[in-house]
């Protein structure tokens, strides 16, 4: 097997043979230069934050547009999706951000073609990792929609992205019953269980998923806020191949998709319990097993009304969402500095930008934003950046030198939370019925 050493120069000489400068976004940079707060550290964060971005972007030889996770050469499905949001609130105005858009989405489209169980690739499309994540099938569906919806511009909607799309679609019907169709399998969802393979599930008309978004290898296959994003993205594809391809057949294919499995997640996906009422598990089996937490990576279940699953006042969500931001969540951690959620994939203890972030954009309360905001300042360690991580008693110590995500996403939330930019929809499930409501 080959050294990383080797992989990695290996990946770099690829990257430098594919890959073209970027372009460096003149309205990104100018509204970073121009933006003003009497809070000089929020004024570094964000203007550091917004144009992270762009640092992580290369045009490849192709036309279309490469975006790194950061310190880590490839790009995750998941994270350029988001990484490139704060970008679409200036698409519509700036053809040079919007070609950017356009070939991010082009690249995405090829990728689900090339591999739809992989949830990362190289600049020059081979599979970096294969771990099986629902949410890297619907992320670029949603991407995809966004830009159509801020844009009006319907040109992202290629033979090549079609697909793209149609291979989303065959493997989230296909893991609907992952044991009677799927041949996909992973080492190391083989080493969670003894090498006895993932656990049983049960048909619920959800979706078999084999990796959470943080690349952590699932207990229980049924994800319930990669669910909730599948119904958002199900949507979007619904009203994709309905009213831009014209294709009734797959739309009602994504609309029976998403019916089925939002009947899984209101039939399996909920728990009593008997200090907070019903709450959405984090994972479950259909046979009976549940995990009552969260996890910071997103989709998690605080972060379902961002992404237009449900409302933030919604009464199981309100109910999951005291749960999620008490010590009765075993990944909720409380410092001298921040408290918040954290993940089984970083250090013990260790809180989540992200997770702050998306407390924050979930918040219905002015205080509890302003609270938000000033742990996300006070996390700064000096280099005005977000992480991966940090030890909420000491910020200087934190995981991941370069994460572009939570800075996108920081952006995102000044932008939107405080700057009274309006919010950029993922998607619409106004039809769905919730218990409760």
């Amino acid at each position: 097997m080959r050294s990383l050493l080797a992989t990695l120069l290996a990946t770099v000489l690829t990257f430098s043979a594919f890959a073209a400068p970027a372009v460096e976004l003149q309205s990104i940079v100018r509204a970073a230069s121009v933006y003003q707060s009497s809070n000089a550290r929020l004024e570094q964060m964000y203007r550091a934050a917004l144009i992270n971005t762009s640092h992580q972007v290369t045009v490849a030889s192709d036309g279309t547009a490469y975006v790194k996770t950061g310190d880590i050469p490839a790009e995750w499905l998941r994270d350029a999706s988001a990484q490139v949001r704060p970008y679409l609130f200036f698409a519509k105005s700036d053809i040079e951000v919007s070609t950017l858009l356009r070939g991010i989405i082009a690249r995405e489209g090829k990728y689900l073609a090339v591999d739809p169980y992989a949830n990362a690739f190289t600049i020059d499309y081979r599979v970096w990792e294969e771990k099986f994540e629902l949410d890297s099938l619907a992320y670029p569906i949603v991407l995809a929609w966004s830009y159509w919806k801020a844009t009006g511009d319907a040109s992202v909607f290629t033979g090549d992205e079609s697909l793209g799309l149609d291979q989303a679609l065959e493997t989230m019907e296909r893991e609907q019953d992952h044991a009677a169709n799927s041949k996909y399998t992973h080492r190391e969802l083989r080493q969670s269980n003894g090498n006895a393979g993932p656990n049983p599930v049960a048909y619920t008309g959800m979706i078999w998923t084999g990796f959470r978004p943080s690349d952590d290898a699932c207990h229980f296959n049924y994800l319930i806020p990669s669910e909730m994003l599948a119904v958002v993205a199900l949507g979007d594809l619904d009203e994709i191949e309905r009213s831009v391809y014209h294709n009734l057949l797959k739309s009602n294919r994504a609309k029976t998709l998403r019916a089925e499995v939002q009947d899984g997640i209101q039939n399996f996906g909920e728990e009593f319990t008997p200090n907070y009422g019903y709450v959405y598990a984090y994972e479950v089996d259909g046979l009976g097993g549940k995990i009552l937490m969260d996890d910071a990576n997103i989709p998690s279940l605080l972060s379902a009304p961002y992404f237009g699953y449900t409302k933030a006042d919604s009464f199981v969500y309100r109910n999951t969402r005291r749960f999620l931001l008490s010590r009765d969540d075993p990944y909720y951690y409380v410092g001298s500095v921040a408290r918040g959620i954290g993940s089984a994939h970083t250090n013990d203890r260790f809180v989540w930008p992200l997770a702050l972030i998306m407390q924050g954009l979930t918040s219905t309360s002015d205080s509890e934003r302003h609270d938000v905001l000033s742990e996300l300042l006070a996390s700064d360690p000096g280099d005005h950046l977000l992480h991966e991580s940090f030890d909420p008693d000491d910020p200087h110590r934190f995981t991941r030198a370069d994460f572009g995500w939570p800075n996108a996403l920081f952006s995102e939330f000044v932008m939107t939370t405080f700057d009274g930019v309006p919010v950029q929809p993922m998607g619409d499930t106004s039809d769905l019925e919730f218990r409760g409501e």
